[in-house]
């Protein structure tokens, strides 16, 4: 038997760095464990109190890994409840490269990663230079422990690898700079996103004497990064309101469809729909009995604020020109977007992707000039997000070419001007983690 340590070790999630886990520690053995946590590579951030923040944000599948073998050796291990829900939450990234790998697989990887990110961060791995290669990043660097070999680094956060290696650092600058001359660097590439906020996190924890208000006071913040409130209270008071639509709930009770009296334009609100999947799809119809013309659809963390100009919009239309919506094009594009330029949101084109992003990068709209020309396939030609990057967007809507682009506007006013309220405590729905597709999934099968 085990003999036991007078040492408590309380693990919880980070109260401002999402993803990030703390560990509080207490007993008369307190350093057992933290030597044992310090050497699985976490950071000592106050005195009685670590942090474990990586930039694979697979934070709280490692702190369990930590809890078991904490609890092996003897000593007294807590996981608060919402830590708990965040170890046994299911996701996955989105557009993954590699889509052949399992889900243990992927995070084999993203270990890999984080240690080539650990020994940078702990000067075991000096980098030589770094270019750009497409839209990621590339280095040359050797691991300065004896015998170490020089490496060619492909990749960014998550997905850093170690392509290749080489005997002498010569030798990989070499080979780097015949393929990277023209935008070859001298040193480490800057910081990334996930890499300061990992860095952050490690810095800011609170000190067990002072842990985190239970219930800290509401802050004011853009309408995009507001919280998600209760969608079925929002739909409810929609068809109340407005005579014009007409509801029923399904055998299952687990969806509401709405419907507009021109029978036109049509709702599906799915109640328990996760987060960051598809909670809102509207969809348009030329005459009750055509196909689709258009489809939007939103995600079951959508800030309230944010459905509620939607639902806004659906409100004081008579079905017909909402319905029919129009062909995209450059006029209609602008008038989508005007708002967001007035504003002065960062304006990108890249291919077929035009982006605008906010002068803080935490949302945007990007539109697929690709999917615009295939309006009959009702692709996802305009997607809305929060977070803290497409990528590991917090939300999405996401419409099909005939979108109107009066709806789409209305959309970025709200994005570009509109504020509400945010309550500070940790959220599930607030957290960075990926969504379980960057397009939400469709709607089980019916006529929407």
């Amino acid at each position: 038997m085990t003999p036991a340590i007078d040492a408590h070790v309380r693990l919880d999630t980070h109260p401002t760095h999402p993803s990030a886990v703390t560990a509080v520690l207490t007993g008369t053995q307190a350093h057992v464990a933290s030597m044992a946590l310090e050497a699985a590579g976490w950071s000592a951030a106050a005195t009685g109190v670590l942090v474990l923040a990586r930039i694979d944000h697979e934070e709280p599948y490692w702190a369990a890994d930590a809890a078991q073998h904490l609890t092996a050796e003897g000593i007294t291990v807590e996981i608060t409840p919402r830590l708990q829900e965040a170890i046994d939450e299911e996701w996955t990234w989105p557009n993954y490269p590699m889509p052949w790998c399992t889900r243990s697989e992927i995070r084999e990887v993203s270990d890999e990663a984080q240690k080539i990110h650990d020994a940078i961060r702990n000067g075991q791995l000096l980098i030589h230079a770094h270019a750009r290669d497409g839209h990621t990043t590339v280095a040359v660097g050797t691991y300065l422990h004896p015998g170490g070999k020089s490496v060619y680094l492909h990749g960014e956060d998550h997905l850093r690898q170690i392509t290749a290696m080489f005997d002498s650092p010569a030798k990989a600058l070499v080979a780097f700079e015949k393929v990277h001359a023209a935008g070859m660097r001298p040193g480490p590439a800057p910081t990334t996103d996930a890499e300061r906020a990992a860095a952050e996190a490690r810095t800011a924890a609170p000190s067990s004497e002072h842990p985190v208000p239970a219930h800290p006071a509401s802050v004011t913040v853009p309408a995009y990064a507001a919280d998600a409130g209760d969608h079925d209270a929002l739909l409810d008071t929609f068809l109340n309101t407005h005579r014009d639509w007409q509801k029923w709930r399904t055998w299952s009770d687990e969806t509401t469809h709405a419907i507009h009296e021109s029978q036109t334009l049509r709702i599906e609100r799915i109640h328990e729909a996760d987060a960051r999947e598809t909670a809102w799809t509207v969809a348009a119809y030329e005459t009750p009995v055509s196909d689709r013309m258009w489809v939007l659809t939103a995600t079951g963390s959508t800030p309230a604020p944010v459905v509620q100009e939607l639902l806004d919009h659906l409100a004081y239309t008579d079905g017909g020109d909402t319905a029919i919506g129009n062909p995209v094009d450059e006029k209609s594009v602008n008038a989508a977007t005007q708002s967001l330029t007035d504003a002065g949101w960062n304006h990108t084109a890249d291919g077929r992707w035009i982006r605008w992003t906010s002068p803080s990068g935490d949302a945007g709209v990007q539109f697929d000039a690709f999917a615009a020309q295939r309006p009959n396939q009702n692709l996802a030609t305009w997607i809305v997000w929060a977070g803290p990057d497409p990528d590991r967007a917090t939300w999405t809507i996401t419409a099909s070419p005939y979108t109107p682009s009066a709806l789409l506007a209305d959309l970025s006013e709200n994005l570009a001007h509109a504020t509400a309220t945010r309550q500070l405590q940790p959220r599930k729905t607030t957290s960075p983690k990926p969504p379980t597709s960057f397009f939400p999934r469709s709607p089980a099968s019916h006529r929407l």
